[in-house]
């Protein structure tokens, strides 16, 4: 096909964020594309069930015509017809992140030609994936800067192995994506949070908040406001039990940095509420305006953002260095890191 992009999705670290990304920007810039040996390096490689769901969503956007859109695939070609509008549904059927196929559906959605609205049955809080709570406190507020506001509710949790949780994110979509000039954290204002827990006691979201402020009160001095959220028997509908907490930092600009944990059986809910304090601590003591786990998610609205984009990383992550990789390969945009995985980090990116 002419103009078909192609994609070796074994690139770097070889996981999903390649496959998301490729398929995010060829719904935004309506260009055909291909991905080859897709999660090659993984122990069971190709689609799993939730690339499934973010692929088939993306598609709907734009009323894409899909090929290897199956469970084990290794290939996916994905070409783009026509913008769509309105409100967009999929149930993931698993545990599968919510978050992660948010990362795929937006950057289209944000720049679509009219309002967008998904309602998406899945995993709210997953391992290895950012929790709703962040996208919502960290994530959202930096698109707004961006100029467009996306606005995620979740109705409804979902824990591995289960699943079940429910969340509405409306897009109110613009003509075009303004660019960032965010390099340091300033002064600290304040420290925020959620701590939960799902059909289980309610002490253990308290504890959780306990420990996080306890620890953010000597490392920083400063007072955190972390909100608790838990569930009496009769009113806990959730389908299975989970707990996690997600803080976050906001400076006197109002940027904001943050980190999230899940809590896991045998650890302790003190544990749980001291080590993600002790890692925005971490992440505070940078001194940079975007944190670790934002930096490869908001890399593809500065690549198409008017103007140059200069952004300071609190780490540079092998997910981060992928993405940059992918949108190259897609977009050809300028783009210039200064500083190796695991290190401080400086981007300079020119949208196109």
């Amino acid at each position: 096909m002419t103009g078909l992009i192609e994609i070796d999705g074994s690139f770097g670290e070889g996981g999903g964020q390649i496959l998301r990304t490729s398929i995010s920007l060829a719904a935004l810039t309506m260009k055909p594309v291909r991905i080859s040996k897709i999660r090659a390096g993984r122990p069971i490689p190709g689609l799993k069930r939730q690339h499934l769901s973010g692929i088939k969503l993306t598609g709907e956007l734009v009323d894409a015509a899909i090929k290897g859109l199956e469970v084990g695939s290794t290939e996916v070609t994905f070409i783009p017809n026509q913008r769509q509008s309105g409100l967009f549904s999929i149930d993931v059927g698993t545990a599968g992140s919510i978050s992660l196929i948010l990362q795929a559906v937006l950057p289209p959605a944000v720049l679509a030609p009219k309002p967008i609205t998904f309602q998406i049955r899945g995993g709210t809080d997953v391992k290895w994936s950012p929790p709703i709570d962040y996208l919502h406190n960290v994530f959202s507020p930096m698109v707004r800067q961006l100029g467009a506001i996306v606005e995620i509710e979740q109705k409804k949790r979902g824990h591995y192995p289960r699943g079940g949780g429910i969340v509405l994110c409306r897009v109110t979509p613009v003509k075009e994506l303004h660019s960032l000039d965010l390099v340091d954290f300033g002064e600290l204002k304040a420290v925020a949070g959620i701590s939960h827990c799902v059909r289980l006691p309610s002490h253990i979201a308290e504890r959780q908040a306990s420990s996080a402020k306890e620890v953010i009160r000597k490392s920083l001095d400063v007072e955190a406001g972390i909100e608790t959220e838990s569930y009496s028997k009769n009113e806990d509908h959730h389908l299975g039990p989970g707990s996690g907490i997600v803080l976050w930092a906001e400076d006197r600009n109002g940027t904001r940095i943050g980190v999230d944990r899940l809590g896991d059986r045998g650890e302790r809910a003190e544990k749980v509420g001291e080590k993600a304090a002790e890692h925005l601590v971490h992440e505070v003591s940078k001194g940079r305006a975007i944190d670790s786990h934002l930096a490869d998610m908001i890399v593809p609205y500065l690549a198409v953002a008017k103007g140059e984009s200069r952004i300071g990383i609190s780490e540079v992550t092998s997910h981060l260095t992928t993405n940059l990789w992918t949108i190259e390969q897609i977009l050809g945009t300028s783009m210039n890191l200064e500083g190796t995985i695991g290190e401080l980090g400086f981007l300079k990116i020119t949208g196109n």
